[in-house]
């Protein structure tokens, strides 16, 4: 009797634990991704139902109990696995498909056992190796991710670590004969019931710590990009071109700053409106992107300004690149709209010293540019530090 009083109060924790986390949820659903939240949503209060239906019936293994438990199972850890995926950005729609057909396959499966082969080790195997593949999707790639950080990593292992309970579970069940279910009154119920609540408590903790990281990656991008253009903004740009500065006064190596602006772009803004004026910032700076190496710094200065800083190039060398960035302008076609554009560039190439301040450099660049217009715009002027 007591151990049916600690399974039904075990499943209660389950049942007030997803909701709990489904509430909070609520709370921000319009302050974050929908999509990703519903899914999330639908999973805690899918996965509640299932455990609050095992503890009304009592953990009564019938054929009903069975057969709902286990469907909400299925449908609750896929919309938890879909939201996993969606908050990394690894949901596309083949896999979302692939999701779908995995859940169908898993329900119909579990009834086809359950109505002709309907032994629990059958049964017990089935539903781990289904919800196993579901999980291992979202494992290896937050796992495998370069860019992860430590923490989508960790979580990530913890979902590799659940795989490998449910692939034991599986072993256990058809080579052993030992069944950990959710139906045994002892110890393999406990050990079942008290890991779903540690699994519980972890993916939930999980899943809001990863939005937590992925709105301060949000905010950290605010205020080191420019929004329109996905460039650094002038102030993240300084602060790494003084590093740079830094870095290669000790290398005794050169460094080039780039300062160019698009020709009679004020015409276009007067003439098509502000909207296109945006959409050929846009388009120039994915050109300049393409031709740009993988330590070259770009940044929207201000207004349809941009600067670059080349780290290791001489004089001749960033010649001939900032005429390689002068002619991607020159052949531009705005895509969608009949626009083309050219650009004039200032550069400038210095090898830093301990008296070397970016306002000089900046100032000295920016001469270059003006003259670069004085000169006919669409054209390539070197500046010299004086």
């Amino acid at each position: 009797m007591d151990l049916l009083i600690d399974m039904k109060t075990m499943l209660l924790t389950l049942v007030i634990g997803q909701l709990f986390t489904a509430v909070f949820i609520i709370a921000y659903w319009r302050r974050k991704d929908e999509s990703t939240i519903r899914y999330f949503f639908y999973a805690k209060c899918t996965q509640a139902a299932a455990w609050l239906l095992l503890m009304v019936r009592d953990g009564i293994s019938d054929t009903l109990t069975v057969s709902l438990v286990n469907s909400l199972l299925f449908i609750g850890y896929t919309f938890e696995t879909i939201s996993i995926l969606k908050i990394q950005h690894a949901l596309s729609r083949p896999i979302r498909n692939m999701y779908v057909a995995l859940t169908l396959f898993n329900i119909v499966g579990f009834h086809g056992i359950l109505l002709f082969y309907n032994e629990e080790k059958f049964r017990i195997s089935f539903v781990s190796l289904g919800i196993a593949m579901g999980l291992l999707v979202p494992a290896f790639h937050m796992i495998r991710k370069r860019a992860a950080s430590t923490l989508t990593k960790v979580i990530g292992y913890f979902y590799l670590i659940i795989v490998t309970v449910l692939l034991i579970r599986v072993v256990s069940a058809l080579f052993f004969g030992t069944l950990m279910s959710y139906y045994h009154l002892g110890g393999n119920q406990t050990m079942m019931l008290l890991s779903q609540y540690l699994a519980m408590f972890a993916g939930n903790t999980g899943f809001i710590l990863l939005m937590k990281e992925q709105t301060d990656q949000a905010l950290l991008r605010l205020a080191n990009y420019d929004d329109l253009t996905g460039t650094l903004n002038r102030r993240m740009f300084v602060t790494h071109t003084n590093q740079y500065m830094a870095d290669y006064e000790k290398k005794k190596k050169p460094i080039t700053l780039m300062l160019f602006d698009i020709d009679n772009f004020k015409s276009i803004n007067d003439s098509f409106g502000h909207d296109i004026g945006d959409q050929v910032l846009v388009d120039l700076s994915k050109r300049m992107k393409d031709q740009l190496g993988a330590d070259d710094l770009f940044a929207r200065y201000g207004g349809d300004e941009f600067a670059i800083i080349i780290p290791g190039m001489n004089e001749r060398e960033s010649t001939l690149y900032s005429e390689r960035l002068r002619q991607a302008a020159e052949s531009s076609r705005v895509s969608g709209l009949n626009i083309s554009y050219t650009i004039s560039i200032g550069v400038l190439t210095i090898t830093p010293n301990e008296g070397t301040h970016f306002e000089d450099l900046y100032s000295t660049c920016d001469q270059a540019l003006y003259q670069a217009k004085r000169n006919g715009r669409n054209s390539v002027y070197r500046g010299y530090i004086r």
